[in-house]
């Protein structure tokens, strides 16, 4: 089985709508791939709705990429698997989205304090209904001829965390996130803990205090991660007992990465779903769970 355990759709700062993700997967030879937005779970219907029209059977983990903050450094959380209507979550996701327009704003305006001549008409018109972030920007920064691509738009130069367009935002405490999924029945994952070209990054030991407060698993096999990280990762994972994920963090045409680029072992993503309470996977039409 191949699996995909982490992508985003136009929900948040993916290309494509939630439906042409599964449908892509499906055409890429995956059997299972979660959707992982931003802070969100608004693409889950419509990728739920078109799993039945697919040519191949896949199953589709629902879930959200949550937005923390740890001693000043950010850290992004993957939830899977957790029942969204849950209150206390739910709350916390809205504050959090809630706050992405007027912190777009305050970078939108330090890029023209910069003589970048971006708008934010230009910044709405990329993000359309989608939960508006970085991404959004740096692809107007691409449109203008001021970065190449939107990775290069993620240094201290531009929109990296303390970059001189950065701007912050409302974050969850990661020890309070990890105790609101697992209340929500869901199942916590660090997201790309080492990718220390989009800034900086939290010690091993705050990974330690992590696990200790009920942490899952990490995300080892990612593009951010080089083979030195992963092997460190990997064995860092052992010594805390931790599941070990692997994702493309697919966004489509926005960034130069695959679906299924890294993908997690069988065995990580059933003992996933053993834990989870709060939803489970969706197969399409003859689809295997």
């Amino acid at each position: 089985m191949r699996i995909d355990l982490h992508t985003h759709s136009t929900a948040s700062d993916g290309t494509d709508t939630p439906a042409e993700l599964v449908r892509n997967a499906a055409a890429g030879g995956l059997d299972v791939i979660a959707l992982t937005d931003h802070d969100t779970t608004r693409g889950h219907a419509e990728a739920i709705a078109a799993l039945p029209g697919l040519d191949r059977d896949l199953t589709l983990v629902t879930g959200a990429e949550l937005s923390c903050r740890y001693d000043g450094i950010s850290l992004h959380l993957l939830a899977y698997l957790f029942d969204p209507d849950e209150p206390d979550l739910l709350r916390e996701r809205e504050l959090v989205r809630d706050d992405r327009v007027p912190r777009a704003r305050t970078m939108v305006r330090k890029l023209q304090e910069l003589g970048v001549p971006i708008t934010w008409e230009q910044v709405a018109r990329i993000a359309g209904d989608a939960s508006l972030g970085r991404p959004h920007i740096a692809t107007a920064l691409v449109e203008l001829g001021v970065v190449e691509t939107v990775s290069d738009a993620f240094t201290q130069e531009w929109l990296a965390d303390g970059g001189r367009a950065y701007a912050e935002k409302h974050e969850l405490d990661p020890f309070e996130a990890i105790r609101l999924v697992k209340a929500a029945g869901g199942v916590s994952v660090f997201a790309h803990p080492q990718a220390v070209k989009r800034g900086r990054v939290v010690p091993e030991s705050a990974i330690a205090r992590l696990s200790a407060a009920g942490l899952d698993g990490i995300e080892v096999d990612h593009m951010d991660h080089d083979a030195p990280t992963r092997a460190r990762l990997r064995a860092l994972a052992a010594e805390l007992g931790l599941l070990t994920t692997g994702s493309s963090d697919y966004h489509g045409s926005r960034k130069f990465v695959e679906l299924g680029a890294c993908t997690t072992d069988p065995e990580i993503y059933g003992e996933i779903t053993r834990r989870a309470s709060g939803a489970f996977p969706v197969p399409g039409a003859g689809g295997r769970a």
